[in-house]
């Protein structure tokens, strides 16, 4: 009897804390307050990031439900702003994000950029760095080569038209002063602002773009042009000064 006991309980199997299924969120949300009821009833501004992405990617996976793979995702990106930063590659890091919805989601990310960039003011007034920055920001989120871009001002420095003069590899855009001036000369612009971005972040100038700062100079003074600024944009978090951009004419160099 005390041996056959003693079998049972040696036979008895442990269970370890970590064998628990992990909660699935979904099921244990009231149908009524689930990301799509509430959708129907409150309308999307009452949805929370969470929410909202779980309504894109519709279904979880084995083992984790929608609501978990959602938080997950805004865990690693640390916010919806830097979900816009990621690439297909990021994605498919998470388990239950396959190929097709991973670029399903680059999209949408890219369809609210070029929103917001198309809701801009037809012809703001970009007279300082500050606001040349905050104009094209939205150009450059998840740009991972550098671009290059003139924007021809009229007499008040208010916007007439942007355009894109060169797009380069991961470290370089070149821009020749001709094609700036080309594009101002054909704006009938009284001046111009030129901005490119840094993939890494950091706004800091290279020694080739403090170069071409100097022929655009040169080249603005040629055409009786007012070069009005060379702004690189970057990102406050990678920038050791926090503004997320530099100009060239704040440091005396136009």
């Amino acid at each position: 009897m005390i041996g056959s006991a003693a079998k049972s309980v040696q036979t008895k199997p442990v269970t370890d804390a970590l064998d628990y299924p992990v909660p699935n969120r979904l099921r244990e949300t009231a149908v009524g307050e689930r990301p799509q009821e509430r959708l129907e009833k409150h309308g999307v501004g009452a949805l929370s990031d969470t929410e909202l992405l779980a309504m894109l990617l519709r279904s979880g996976t084995r083992g984790q439900d929608v609501l978990t793979l959602a938080s997950r995702l805004l865990a690693e990106a640390g916010s919806l702003a830097g979900l816009a930063n990621w690439q297909e590659k990021d994605f498919r890091k998470l388990k239950g994000i396959g190929h097709v919805k991973a670029l399903q989601l680059i999209t949408v990310m890219q369809i609210a950029l070029r929103v917001v960039t198309q809701q801009t003011v037809d012809n703001p007034l970009l007279h300082r760095a500050e606001l040349i920055a905050g104009h094209m920001a939205p150009l450059t989120i998840g740009l991972e080569v550098e671009k290059f871009w003139v924007l021809c001002l009229n007499r008040k420095n208010r916007l007439l038209k942007r355009v894109e003069i060169s797009s380069g590899s991961a470290t370089a855009a070149l821009a020749h002063p001709r094609e700036v001036f080309r594009a101002a000369i054909r704006e009938a612009a009284c001046a111009v602002a030129c901005v490119h971005n840094h993939p890494s972040g950091d706004p800091a100038p290279s020694a080739a773009d403090v170069q071409v700062t100097r022929q655009l100079r040169e080249a603005a003074r040629a055409v009786d042009i007012e070069l009005l600024d060379h702004v690189i944009v970057g990102r406050a978090s990678a920038d050791p000064l926090g503004r997320g951009y530099f100009s060239f004419r704040a440091v005396g160099m136009l």
